[in-house]
């Protein structure tokens, strides 16, 4: 669409792209990087490439197959951007961000099972902003049963954006979600881009387990409860330097009188 509005001005210009034009033709048209090439452009800097086996590299080497000036930046921002494509292209399963609002102490909740609220209404205003940015959200049954969520976005003007709603267990799910009975299931669902998990320990540990967290979000409140619930269950480690190197953090901000810290699964997308 940009080169078709730029027609003859694009000719000896720099084209900038997120992902690597594809080479393959689809039901919306031409590929792309048959149209780029055919633009008469002097040079494309591409973001990242694409992992698509249709294109992986073949986009950038049709474009310099044409003459065109090739840059591949693989920028951080760019693959960031990308995420949930990336991450359902080359692990064919959506990109998954675990939240957790904790005490100072680690707790998810008294002992009672009580966890309204832990955060603050800053860090709960963060928490539906990033909901909204989600294709499903997921809780377990024990988190179904204990709170009744509606896993909305209840932010004014991002109402329509409250993501699909599944729910862990291996009942039938109520009206209105999707039940999966595994972590794995999640592949089954090409829809998703994005999967944000809001569930207790037992399904934060499910998720972590078996490697299928790609970002934590934890929001942690200046509270100490003492013998209250724990945030995560067993999730198999033996050695405590099995747990070493396996996250990043990315970024860490205050929000009201609580701290968000987000940290990404190293060697993520």
């Amino acid at each position: 669409m940009a080169l078709a509005q730029a027609g003859e001005a694009a000719r000896g210009a720099t084209l900038y792209v997120t992902l690597e034009p594809c080479a393959h033709a689809s039901q919306r048209g031409p590929a792309c990087a048959d149209l780029t090439a055919s633009a008469g452009l002097a040079r494309v800097v591409v973001g990242c490439e694409d992992p698509d086996p249709r294109t992986a590299g073949a986009g950038i080497a049709r474009l310099r197959d044409a003459g065109t000036l090739v840059d591949l930046a693989a920028s951080p921002d760019c693959i960031a951007s990308l995420a949930g494509y990336l991450v359902r292209a080359r692990l064919g399963r959506p990109h998954v961000t675990l939240k957790l609002a904790l005490s100072l102490d680690g707790c998810i909740a008294l002992a009672s099972g009580e966890s309204q609220w832990i955060t603050g209404e800053a860090a709960r205003a963060h928490t539906h902003a990033m909901r909204a940015r989600a294709d499903a959200i997921l809780v377990g049954g024990g988190t179904h049963r204990m709170d009744r969520p509606s896993l909305d976005v209840r932010l004014p003007g991002l109402e329509p954006r409250s993501p699909a709603r599944w729910l862990l267990t291996r009942n039938a799910a109520p009206e209105g979600w999707t039940a999966l009975s595994c972590p794995e299931a999640i592949r089954e669902h090409p829809e998703a881009q994005y999967l944000f998990v809001e569930g207790g320990a037992q399904t934060a540990a499910a998720f972590l387990k078996p490697d299928l967290v790609d970002r934590l979000l934890i929001y942690r409140a200046p509270l100490v409860i003492g013998g209250g619930k724990r945030a995560v269950s067993d999730i198999g480690l033996t050695h405590l330097a099995q747990a070493h190197g396996r996250w990043d953090l990315s970024d860490r901000r205050r929000l009201g009188s609580d701290t968000l810290e987000v940290y990404e699964r190293t060697g993520a997308t």
